[in-house]
This record gives C-alpha cells, structure tokens and sequence, in this order.
C-alpha cells in the first residue's frame, strides 16, 4: 500500500481567459492532516474541485491518483463512491429538511421503493454524536447557527464512509469558540485514521493543527513544508503566498480626527419575525471624521443587526432611537436614502447581499452610482467602463476582464468588486462588516490599505470585525457588544483581546 493516499502529477486546469493550475503537483500522506495555502485566486478551490470531480476528468490536463489508482471522475458522487468527500466553503445543505434527510440526501437506501425513515434517524444519531451535535435529528437545518450547520455537512461526509475529507475554509463563518471545536474533531479524525486536506486563510489555526503544510501561488505550487520538522512560521507561509516578505499586517497611519460626523443615540431594533423581541437594546454610539471605529463581540452580539438598522431600516420589524449625521437628525428609510445622506455599507455576505453574480464586474461596480454615471437617464457605457478599470487596476482585480461574471471570481476579487462599488458611490461614512473574512493575508492588507486611505481623505469607518488583532490593529476606538447591548468602548491604546473579552462578558 502506498505511503500517499492522494498524488496529483502535473495538473493543469483552464478556464476561458485564465490559467486558473500551472503543472501543479501534490502528495499527501496517509492518516496526516494537510493544508493548502495560497492568496485568492491561487487555485486552491479548483485543485481540490479537481480532485473530488467537481471539475471532471478530460476538463484538465495531468494526472490524480487516489489510494494508487489513476481517477476517472465524472462528478462528486463518483468521488464519494470512493470515500473521498469535499465540504465547501458555501455550504450545501437543503435549509427546509432536517439533519437526518440532510446527512443521507442522496444516498437513502429504499425497499419497494419506501423509504424507512425511523431506520435513518436512528442512524443518524450515530454520525451526530460523532461530531458532538447535541440537536435532535429531526431538527429543520435552517433553524440551526451556521457552526452547527458544519457539523451537519461533516456528519453527511462521515455517512459515506470518509477516507479523504477535504475542507474548504471551514472555520472562515465561525467565532473562536466553534472554530476550536471543529479543529479539536479534525484532530479526532485523524486518530481515528481519517485523513484531511484543509484549505483556509488562518495560519494561526493551520500551524495549530497541520501536519504538513503546501503553498500556492498564481496557479503554482510553490513550497511544501513538515511543520514541525521545518519549524514552520506564519511570516514563511506568508512570504511564499505573496512572493515577497509582509513586514506589517496592519499598515500605519496618522489619524487626523475631526468633529462627530455619526451619532447614535438610544438605538432599539425589533426582531423580524418576534416582534417584540429585542435585538439591539438602548445602544448610543459616536463615530468622528477621519477615524476607525470597531464593533467587537461574540457571534450574535447584535452587530450586523444595529449597523443594518441604521442603514435604511435594512433589518428589523422596526426600529426606534436617534440618528444625527453631521449634527442634524436623521430618519432613513430605505438604503437608498442612506447612501443619498452619505452612508454606504459593504455587507459581510457577500454573495447574497453584495452581489449580482450572475453579472459582470463591471455591472457590480456601477450598480450604485448608476446617477453618477448618466447623462439625461441614460447610462455612459465610456464612463462605466473607465470607472470599472480604474477599480480593477487601483484594488489589483484578479481577473481578465471586467465583463468577467462576479461568480467566477475568488472570495478575495470579489470582496474587492464590493468595495469597489462603495468606493464609487463615495459615501463619507463607510460600514463595512467584516471586511476581510475568507480572504487571504495579502488580499487583507490591500483591505487594510484603502481603509486608512479613506480617513486620510477625511472619511470615517466603522467596521464590524470578530477577528480582535484586526479590530486592534486597525481602529481608533473599539465598542464591545454582546446581547444586543454596547457594553464597553476602549481606545486603540487601552485595547487588548482580555480586556474586550472581559467587558464582553460584563452583567
């Protein structure tokens, strides 16, 4: 038997325009957890949708060897068919069926055509108590945090008896707390023999958990290390992703802090669907020119809900408190109101919220300056165009041509189209909400770049962050949340993760 349960020879994938694999080749170990690294658009998601027959054989060129055999896939149940079981980073679970109907969708065994469904939450509970769900089989999955829906997609895998699961950015939508849960049952797989290629942007967790570590760069493999072996850093990792050395995460810069541009005062947003049900309760917030302000807290602290609320009433069945910008009381009503007023806002799902994806770039790009860009109602196609290269070229766009559908783009390129859309409609104050979750460290730093631009120019940022060094290295001032409540506010020199973690917890 060999040593390698996977070996990829030469690869080479293309798609229309883009080399997206450059004679890529890999080999990973038995039983051993491997991670992949690279910056987005390195390949990464397409060598491992190659491999588990996402990509079909014939669509590339090169070979792959699983368990010592050449593969024929033409799609992922053939894979599957062979233990092999790829989780993606956008999950894919039916959200209106239960756990059970999700773990076995696809593969239920039948009798005369009947389905024993009492055999099936039986067996269910099996694989949940092996990833540690607590929830009932029964359970309907879109009631469920997005945490727990990964351990659902995890127990599917466990269902078709898992030799090789590949995980795409797993970790990337969870808080600390369901990320050391999820790494400590990888952990777990591999004493009981399974083994794991992980794909993800934290390097802290990767050097954590990895047992051998391979980088990607522009469609290459660049470098494969032994962590342990090889005393392997973060700072290594990450010069051979980017192909040079990143001396500072976190770019410097002065601020220059001017008068409150954004003031909230006694904040109150009802929930949805449970009317009375508070979701954000009694918060008042101050926000100044040129400055960035951070919103820390644990998953479902109430962020995202207060940040939307004042965007246009975006969430919530209502809302009640005061809004001033720029010293005058404020009520907006739509999002289109808000950006009239001068707030713009770069939501954290990207792909429902801050995208058409079944557009262009350059469509997303105008998408909210369509005024800007007309003359007499009619839209300057020279002008969209020119706006639409200037943002690919100044926010470094990976992609051939900005007629290139959003789908087709990486995590990282299309967190750049986003901004790039609230950078044309040129708002003084920005919201963004987690702006960097999923992308890579050099795609960060470039995030990272045009924030400080934009409060060099004199604009404010109030950014949504659960990763603490970033809230800490980035901003001005930290207001800490958690249930709904604002419960603390630090300065950038006062902050540190045990003080924001204490005040989170705070009665």
């Amino acid at each position: 038997m060999s040593e390698y349960i996977l070996e990829i020879k030469n690869l080479t994938k293309e798609f229309p325009g883009v080399r997206a694999l450059d004679n890529v080749s890999l080999r990973v170990k038995r039983g051993e957890i491997h991670s992949l690294c690279g910056e987005n658009g390195a390949g990464k998601s397409t060598l491992m949708s190659v491999v588990s027959g996402v990509h079909p054989k014939g669509s590339y060129e090169g070979k792959v060897f699983y368990k010592g055999q050449e593969t024929n896939y033409h799609s992922v149940k053939d894979s599957e068919k062979e233990g092999l079981t790829i989780i993606h980073q956008e999950l894919a679970l039916s959200p209106y069926l239960s756990i059970y109907e999700n773990i076995f969708l696809g593969h239920m065994k039948t009798t005369c055509g009947v389905i024993n469904w009492n055999y099936y939450i039986k067996e269910s509970q099996k694989f949940l108590d092996r990833v540690g769900l607590k929830e009932k089989p029964a359970t309907i999955v879109n009631k469920l945090g997005v945490g727990k829906q990964q351990l659902v997609e995890i127990a599917r895998a466990l269902s078709k008896q898992v030799e090789l699961l590949i995980l795409d950015e797993p970790t990337s939508s969870l808080n600390d707390e369901e990320s050391s849960k999820l790494l400590a049952l990888i952990l777990e797989f591999k004493r009981q023999g399974i083994t794991s290629i992980m794909i993800s942007h934290k390097l802290n967790e990767i050097l954590k958990i990895a047992d051998t570590v391979t980088v990607l760069r522009d469609g290459k493999s660049i470098s494969s290390y032994d962590v342990k072996k090889d005393n392997l850093t973060e700072s290594l990792i990450i010069k051979d992703m980017v192909g040079r050395d990143l001396t500072r995460r976190f770019p410097k810069r002065k601020s220059r802090r001017g008068e409150t541009v954004m003031e909230v005062r006694h904040w109150s947003v009802y929930h949805p669907e449970y009317h009375t049900m508070k979701v954000v309760d009694d918060a008042s917030f101050y926000v100044r020119k040129g400055e960035i302000v951070a919103f820390c807290g644990p998953m479902g602290a109430g962020r995202t809900e207060l940040m939307m609320s004042l965007y246009g009433q975006s969430y919530g069945f209502r809302s009640e408190g005061e809004l001033y910008l720029h010293g005058k009381q404020v009520t907006l009503k739509s999002a289109r109101a808000a950006l009239n007023k001068g707030l713009g806002y770069v939501s954290e799902d990207r792909k429902t919220l801050g995208l058409i994806l079944i557009q262009s770039i350059k469509t997303n790009i105008s998408a909210s300056s369509i005024k800007k860009l007309s003359k007499f109602g009619v839209v300057s196609a020279p002008r969209e165009i020119e706006e639409a290269e200037k943002y690919r070229r100044d926010l470094r766009i990976k992609t051939p041509s900005i007629n290139q559908l959003a789908r087709n783009l990486s995590g990282g390129n299309q967190q750049k189209v986003v901004v790039s859309r609230a950078l044309l409609a040129n708002p003084d104050i920005f919201i963004v909400d987690e702006p960097t979750r999923g992308i890579d460290v050099g795609a960060k730093t470039e995030i990272y770049e045009i924030l400080n631009d934009l409060v060099a120019q004199g604009k404010s940022v109030v950014m949504i962050s659960s990763e603490l060094p970033e809230a800490m290295g980035m901003a001005d001032r930290i207001y800490v949340m958690n249930e709904g409540k604002i419960k603390g506010e630090l300065s950038h020199d006062e902050a540190n993760q045990e003080k924001i973690m204490r005040i989170a917890l705070l009665d």
